[in-house]
């Protein structure tokens, strides 16, 4: 299978490692840093690898069956579209977009091309995750109480001055749209995925030199009764400290922790169909990154679903449900009032100068 990447910058080594794993055809390579380009095809020893600055030219001439999309936040949609367009099946970093609007149009022209659009929320792919999940589907929390997604990072000047677009509204959004993205998928998933109302809190402490904030602080009331709360921050002091996930049902409690929810460090359930410390040892992971090793099984499920005719694990839809709820906190926080779902329309640039008279 034909595979090219689009963007060539921090997360990318996952994506050509993923694909490399699962025995991609790698054909071509698109950043407009040459150098960027450069690099990878050196490090990955992709000898044979075409090399791009403008992805439609790689488009037309290479004609990609999967491309992984991996730009700036802010320019996914505009290329996932024209991606589908050009009859690719497509992988779309997180966020999938920042726009309800441009969430929709992947998802109909994803249907309306028959091709497969997957939303890289690979942490769903973690053991410690598929097997949270293998319970909360096979019934055993009983009734879900409430649910925590807490991202407690730091991010310095120097991350930011890496890539310029970060922390802006046109291109990201704060730490919520960006590093928190991946638990809030999470947490909504658990929980029902269905919201009814959000009221949050977001805020610039620690970063006055960027657009968006750094902090972020919501409770969630979903449709079925059960409660989430976020908690998303880059201000830790010295350095990342945890990503969490707790469920809390009737009948069972749960924490996934480490780096990226990898590790279950509580496992609690009135049925006890399984020893906790036996479970915590074999569900948990300890990789070398928050990135974790869930793009190599991402891949593989989007190759199967391509050659099956099926949806992806982690659709389009789930895409634009994490974004949705991210989109749906900073109108709480900016509106200060609660937010009720789902949202007609809403995008990051709504917030633009939401920080600029902070003290």
């Amino acid at each position: 299978m034909k595979y090219a990447l689009i963007g060539c910058g921090r997360i990318s080594p996952n994506h050509i490692e993923a694909a490399k794993n699962n025995g991609l055809d790698i054909v071509a390579l698109c950043d407009v840093v040459p150098s960027a380009v450069d690099e990878k095809a050196e490090r990955f020893q992709l000898e044979q690898v075409h090399k791009y600055t403008d992805y439609r030219q790689m488009l037309a001439a290479e004609k990609p069956e999967l491309v992984a999309i991996a730009t700036e936040s802010g320019k996914h949609a505009a290329i996932a579209l024209d991606c589908i367009d050009a009859g690719c099946h497509v992988i779309i970093e997180k966020p999938i977009a920042l726009s309800i609007k441009d969430a929709d149009a992947i998802i109909k022209a994803g249907r309306e091309k028959g091709v497969v659009v997957c939303a890289n929320h690979q942490n769903r792919f973690n053991k410690s995750v598929s097997y949270i999940r293998k319970a909360l589907e096979e019934g055993r929390f009983g009734k879900l109480s409430h649910g925590a997604a807490h991202v407690r990072w730091n991010r310095g000047k120097g991350y930011y001055e890496q890539a310029p677009w970060r922390g802006t509204w046109a291109q990201d959004g704060g730490c919520l749209m960006n590093q928190c993205i991946h638990n809030i998928d999470l947490l909504r998933w658990m929980m029902g995925d269905d919201v009814v109302e959000v009221m949050a809190y977001t805020d610039q402490i620690e970063h006055p030199y960027l657009e968006a904030e750094d902090l972020g602080l919501a409770i969630i009331r979903f449709a079925n009764g059960s409660y989430g709360l976020v908690e998303g921050t880059t201000n830790v002091y010295p350095k990342n400290l945890e990503e969490t996930l707790y469920i809390f049902g009737q009948n069972g409690t749960v924490k996934a922790g480490g780096t990226s929810d990898n590790i279950i460090e509580a496992w609690s359930f009135a049925d006890n169909k399984d020893d906790p410390e036996q479970v915590m040892q074999t569900y948990s992971e300890n990789p070398p990154n928050v990135y974790g090793y869930g793009h190599t099984p991402l891949y593989a499920d989007v190759i199967k679903a391509i050659v099956d005719h099926r949806d992806p694990y982690v659709t389009a839809q789930d895409g634009k449900n994490a974004l949705e709820l991210v989109l749906a906190i900073y109108k709480s926080a900016a509106e200060h009032r609660p937010v009720s779902l789902p949202l007609e329309e809403c995008s990051t640039l709504d917030f633009v100068g939401l920080f600029d008279n902070k003290d």
